[in-house]
């Protein structure tokens, strides 16, 4: 009892803490990811800034963005945007002429894609209605996907960097 109340030793139970605080300092906020920036691309014009409108806090109630989030292609940011407008460009002069001929054949379509240089291979052409043809390129670096669709109207196309839980250009089967 005697050694309890004496206090052997020159440390006290605050010092330790405090040398504690020094060498671990406390998170003066929370680190959030940051987002990449985005830039003007050559030849691209600036968007006008949209007003935001606020969002609401409560949790969504049936869940679908959020299950279904898998299926949500990932957007390119700073020069791989650049590269993927570019490579749409390209794309859709390509496929171009054959609109304008009413050539809706996914062959036709395939073969414009592959005299652009891609890999037979990493191409899909697939038939979408009687004027419509839709397309896939695999093109394994960045910009990594490109899709889109032909139609009698207009040729669409869209850059990205593949899907969170996938492995290539093919949206996933599943996930969460």
């Amino acid at each position: 009892m005697v050694l309890l109340t004496a206090g052997c030793g020159t440390q006290r139970a605050g010092d330790t803490a405090d040398a504690y605080r020094r060498s671990h300092p406390t998170p003066t906020g929370i680190s959030r990811p940051s987002t990449p920036a985005d830039f003007p691309c050559p030849g691209e014009s600036p968007k006008p800034t949209a007003a935001t409108t606020p969002t609401s806090t409560a949790p969504p109630t049936d869940h679908y963005a959020e299950n279904h989030g898998f299926k949500v292609p990932i957007p390119l940011h700073g020069k791989s945007r650049c590269d993927g407008l570019t490579t749409v460009g390209r794309v859709e002069r390509a496929l171009e002429p054959l609109r304008r001929r009413g050539d809706f054949a996914p062959g036709s379509v395939r073969s414009a894609l592959t005299s652009l240089g891609y890999s037979a291979g990493k191409v899909q052409a697939y038939q979408d209605g009687p004027s419509r043809v839709g397309f896939l390129i695999d093109i394994g670096a960045s910009p990594w996907c490109v899709e889109g669709t032909m139609s009698s109207a207009s040729t669409k196309a869209d850059a990205f960097g593949g899907y969170p839980d996938g492995t290539g250009c093919e949206p996933p089967s599943g996930g969460h």
